[in-house]
């Protein structure tokens, strides 16, 4: 079997679909990307069992046929070549691989092809077009609040609920929970799954900026196809919590601020906060913002006064500094709004200037506050 291809063209399109190799996988067929040949057309598969990332090249070929080849060699070997056309000669029979280029020639062993697994089918119960900006701002602004936590698989991924007017996100560890809500993201069906962290942080890093995405989901899959790329997940198949029921609904005291004043001004003070806890203290009064923290094992202690737009009863609340700062950190809004109602309740954080076609709540939990000596 023999083809050729562009050397660049080759490599952009395997690291689009690189980050779904595992490094040290359970079958060790993962480490290799699925070479198939078809009509002149090159299909790459890369797959950990639970994500499965497919890439198609168009290539100067009139053979069919198949093999693995190993994913980190490969890339190593076309990220130090010069954009030049290169020659595959592959022997089907032994699986040995000959790449030839300009001046040079290569020899590496393949694999078996029909080892590797089969691309899970999705039943297409559902299908949804959107664009890759609003995928990708739905995933920026919600797959850092997941959990890491592999005792609560339903915390792992991102909650994604369906309807006729609008699709929610939600993602939460338990500490915070945000809910995004797009209003151009409708579907035709009512439905709700949960989609992994790992296949929406791949997602995030390999989607072209404003192209269509088509988005279809099964009972245990998810797909999404976006240009010559398609991603494959298995759903988990776990219960969400009732996150509607954690949001507070009466918060009659409210601090409008900054996003920037107050992000920087937590960069600063969390440095003189507990390494473990990183708690900072909040103390509303009226106009004004101190943010202070102490390091008691060390003797450290900071604290700045910001300007702010408060409307409430004088009080002290706190958070834990990188938690608040992560989650201003994916926000683009100039001005965020936070709104208490006690010191034990949760806070919410909104931007003050919202976007067209989308609402986005960050809830942070509260930590007791020490007692200064």
């Amino acid at each position: 079997m023999k083809f050729i291809v562009s050397s660049s063209v080759l490599l952009k399109n395997l690291l689009n679909i690189n980050g779904v190799v595992a490094t040290n996988p359970i079958v060790p067929i993962l480490e290799n990307f699925l070479f198939r040949i078809e009509d002149g057309t090159l299909t790459v598969t890369a797959s950990d069992l639970q994500t499965t990332m497919i890439t198609q090249i168009p290539v100067d070929s009139s053979e069919s046929g198949s093999i693995a080849i190993p994913a980190k060699l490969l890339l190593d070997t076309l990220r130090s070549l010069p954009e030049q056309p290169i020659t595959f000669n592959i022997n089907t029979e032994t699986f040995g691989t000959e790449i030839l280029t300009d001046n040079g020639r290569y020899k590496l062993s393949g694999e078996n092809p029909i080892d590797f697994p089969k691309i899970p089918s999705v039943n297409r119960n559902l299908s949804v077009e959107l664009s890759s900006d609003a995928l990708a701002s739905a995933i920026n602004n919600t797959v850092f609040a997941t959990s890491t936590d592999d005792l609560r698989p339903a915390m792992t991924g991102v909650y994604l609920q369906l309807t006729d007017e609008n699709a929610t996100f939600v993602a939460t560890d338990g500490h915070r929970l945000i809910r995004y809500r797009r209003t151009d993201i409708q579907s035709t069906a009512n439905t709700s799954m949960i989609i992994p962290r790992k296949a929406l942080s791949l997602l995030k890093t390999s989607l072209p900026e404003n192209v269509p995405v088509k988005a279809e989901f099964s009972q245990s899959n998810a797909s999404f196809t976006f240009g010559p790329t398609q991603l494959i997940c298995r759903l988990i198949d776990e219960r969400f919590p009732d996150y509607e029921n954690a949001i507070p609904v009466n918060n009659p005291n409210v601090m409008t601020i900054g996003r920037t004043d107050l992000l920087n001004s937590l960069k600063r003070i969390m440095i003189y906060a507990n390494r473990t806890t990183h708690q900072i203290r909040l103390t509303l009064r009226a106009n004004s913002l101190t943010i202070s923290a102490e390091d008691l094992d060390y003797s450290n202690e900071a604290n700045e006064k910001l300007l702010c737009d408060y409307d409430g009863d004088d009080m002290e609340i706190g958070f834990n500094a990188k938690l608040m700062a992560e989650m201003l950190n994916n926000l683009n809004a100039k001005m965020v709004s936070l709104e208490m109602s006690a010191p034990n309740r949760a806070g919410i954080m909104v931007p003050a200037d919202k976007e067209e076609n989308e609402d986005i709540l960050m809830l942070v939990m509260p930590v007791m506050l020490n007692t200064y000596a």
